[in-house]
């Protein structure tokens, strides 16, 4: 989406004239260079790393708040999957948001709620609090997330967008892999002795920082077609999803009555009803809250399907994985986080040899190898598992680790640039938030379906053994794994052959 911007506002600033970018023209002016444009960069990234690192910190702390708080097993479900799920729900309307009000002013409030909704996490005094302290955090986090990649294109000149745009996807990838390892060491620590709460409370510190040079540097813009707030389709979706995930989730724990079946079906209809608003809405020339006519597209359409298959893989896995090491093995919550640093070490190398070495040689075959060698990964995990008791080093769990990361990095890196291949450049702007948008959704779906599956499995398996009852069920989460990777692979054949440049969208 092209649109005109309003003159940036902030410190130390020069003049550039209007340039022409993809099909419509933007005006710049003020872009804020030096010392200036570097402060409000590092702003910018901060708080993006405080949003990535949440959106995996909390999963290898779960049994420690689990025994804190007295949670249930749907209890910590929710309390993974809530962020996600609010944060996709209010992803687009964040956006338009800051096109509308403007960029800096949306993305300091979202920051700003973000650092508070922090704080309130930490001091939760039970486990119902936390799951909506998590909602409301990932709400703002849908505030302030968009405004940062629209202040990267009003700060930087297209000639020098894609070292920005490569210095963010990096620090994503990285901050997702390495959530685990921080929420470990934070948790070990015992600051204060806040325990868990550290993980939380170590965002309020970092966010008035970011606070602070958000005000003096970042530039303000607008955009001067003026976008319209859906707000009626926002709520149609968030109802529909919660109708459906919220039983899903539950259902387990209370039995699975018929009520539960009943709101998952009203759920479907609801949200088949807004799907059906929404061609109705582009048909009619209106701007949808969701463009599904990009569904059409091959390489649009089967990317979103294999992104969804990878959201939803990476969040069930980091799930299970942590309650199996720490709940079934015993290990201790610093031991299962550093058990994760072989994992987030070869997805960080082979994300940067897939996306700039293999994509351009290989295509496609580039995600189909990746989702291979992950699958491969968790059968060796698998093997792993079906070992493994009480006394098993970490050792033994290397190889799957490494071979399962460098599957992970071969995919979550490229996928982007060729799902958004054959997107029109008119049409960049939606295909690029709702592909985020349908990946984090893919990721609370996975925690609800795949974390009541494991559950239900450790149910089954009553021992008074611990690992006797985890094994089986990590082993099912591990098959579930291999499925949606060898789906994924046969999905990827539909992708274009090759990719284009990552600097066009």
């Amino acid at each position: 989406m092209t649109t005109t911007l309003e003159a940036p506002r902030g410190g130390g600033s020069t003049a550039h004239p209007p340039v022409r970018e993809g099909e419509g023209a933007v005006a710049r002016c003020a872009l804020p260079v030096g010392r200036a444009r570097t402060i409000a960069l590092l702003s910018l990234f901060l708080a993006s790393t405080m949003e990535l690192l949440d959106t995996t910190i909390v999963n290898v702390a779960l049994p420690t708040i689990e025994s804190g708080l007295q949670a249930s097993a749907a209890q910590l479900q929710w309390m993974v999957a809530a962020y996600p799920l609010a944060f996709a729900v209010g992803l687009i309307t964040g956006s338009r948001l800051g096109d509308l009000w403007g960029r800096k002013r949306v993305f300091l409030g979202g920051l700003v709620g973000f650092t508070l909704m922090s704080a309130a996490c930490g001091l939760s005094p039970n486990a119902e609090a936390l799951v909506g302290f998590r909602a409301l955090q990932g709400l703002a986090a849908a505030a302030m997330i968009p405004q940062v990649l629209s202040s990267l294109q009003v700060m930087y000149a297209p000639h020098e967008r894609a070292k920005a745009m490569g210095l963010f996807t990096g620090l994503a990838g990285l901050s997702a892999v390495l959530g685990p390892v921080l929420g470990a060491l934070l948790t070990e620590a015992d600051l204060g002795g806040l325990g868990w709460r550290s993980i939380f409370l170590v965002n309020v510190p970092f966010g008035a920082l970011a606070i602070a040079a958000a005000l003096r540097w970042v530039p303000e813009s607008v955009a001067t077609q003026r976008p319209r707030i859906d707000a009626r389709g926002v709520t149609v979706l968030a109802v529909g999803l919660l109708a459906v995930l919220y039983p899903l989730t539950m259902g387990r724990e209370l039995g699975w009555p018929a009520w539960v079946y009943a709101a998952m079906a009203a759920g479907a209809v609801v949200l088949g009803l807004f799907a059906r608003s929404q061609v109705r809405a582009e048909s009619d020339g209106r701007e949808p809250l969701v463009a599904l006519s990009l569904y059409r597209g091959r390489g649009f359409g089967a990317g979103s399907a294999m992104n969804s298959l990878l959201f939803v893989a990476m969040s069930s896995y980091f799930l299970c994985q942590t309650i199996y090491l720490q709940a079934g093995l015993g290990w201790s919550v610093l031991k299962a986080g550093l058990a994760g640093v072989p994992f987030a070490l070869t997805t960080t190398v082979f994300a940067g040899v897939g996306v700039a070495v293999l994509a351009p040689r290989i295509g496609r075959r580039v995600l189909q190898i990746g989702a291979l060698t992950w699958a491969a990964g968790a059968v060796l995990l698998a093997v792993a598992v079906h070992g493994a008791d009480a006394s098993t080093s970490v050792w033994s769990f290397l190889p799957g680790f490494v071979v399962a990361g460098a599957g992970f990095g071969l995919m979550v890196s490229p996928i982007g640039v060729f799902t958004l291949a054959d997107v029109p450049v008119d049409k960049a702007g939606s295909a690029s938030g709702l592909f985020s948008t349908t990946g984090q959704l893919s990721g609370a779906v996975g925690v609800a379906v795949v974390g009541s599956l494991f559950f239900s499995v450790v149910d089954t398996h009553g021992s008074p053994v611990p690992v006797e009852m985890f094994r089986p069920a990590m082993e099912v989460a591990l098959a579930v794994l291999v499925g949606l990777m060898l789906v994924a692979a046969v999905v990827a054949r539909q992708l274009p052959a090759v990719a284009s440049q990552p600097a066009e969208h």
